[in-house]
């Protein structure tokens, strides 16, 4: 298979990401170039990677336009060491681990929608929108979802980071979430990435997040994207590393 060369590559991932920024989110996103026929070695340096991101409202661009979210951000414009990447962003306003969100879907659904076997990394971002849940029935439902995402891409690597705080001292049901989602997330062989503890939002709450005290400005969302982005591709090394 003819090699692609790098700039041609991230061209085509800063066009479909622009062209994605006029849709409204409905469903999958699917930001990047197209993977490589089935012979191309997944080890390749120019093998395409497939990032699925599972989320809420944090990860949709709410508030600022879906070009702004973080997913896209990244897509648009990855890091000169990022190898190819296809970014599914699944997220959906509202959604939880068992939140039904504003499109009456949850976690459950979008590892269903878009997770698939070619998937490389499979990342889970939240959710707050689940602090009202009991966590005796949360619990049970975040361990099934990465079930789920465990067998419909066995060879992906999970990165789940925890439900962000916008205090330095969060309530008591948002830190019971974390540790509910922290416990399965590493139960399920995850990596593990706790925002309330490294204190992403906080660092700068004017700033980072919008009037609404919940979604992320258009600066927010790029501090987001320099957080995401190196796990990212921490976990893509990892992942091939351990392939290899």
């Amino acid at each position: 298979m003819e090699h692609v060369p790098r700039r041609r590559l991230q061209s085509a991932v800063r066009l479909v990401a622009a062209l994605s920024a006029a849709l409204v989110l409905a469903g999958c996103q699917a930001v990047g170039p197209d993977r490589p026929s089935a012979e191309s070695p997944s080890a390749s340096p120019n093998a395409v990677r497939q990032v699925v991101v599972i989320g809420d409202s944090l990860s949709t661009g709410f508030g600022t336009g879906p070009q702004h979210g973080w997913p896209n951000l990244i897509a648009a414009s990855p890091r000169d060491d990022a190898p190819p990447l296809e970014i599914r962003n699944s997220a959906q306003n509202g959604s939880g681990y068992l939140n039904v969100g504003l499109t009456g879907t949850t976690f459950a659904w979008q590892v269903e929608q878009a997770v698939t076997p070619e998937a490389d990394l499979v990342m889970f971002f939240g959710s707050v929108n689940d602090l009202h849940h009991d966590p005796a029935a949360l619990e049970p439902a975040v361990a099934e979802i990465y079930a789920a995402a465990r067998q419909r891409a066995p060879q992906a690597t999970l990165l789940v980071v925890g439900p962000p705080a916008y205090s330095a001292l969060p309530e008591a049901r948002r830190l019971a979430v974390r540790d509910l989602v922290k416990r399965q997330a590493l139960a399920a062989g995850a990596r593990f990435v706790d925002p309330i503890a490294e204190g992403w939002l906080v660092e700068d709450l004017d700033r980072f997040v919008g009037p609404d005290g919940l979604h992320p400005t258009v600066e927010g969302n790029h501090h987001l994207r320099d957080k995401m982005e190196p796990l990212m591709l921490e976990a893509l090394r990892a992942g091939s590393a351990a392939a290899g």
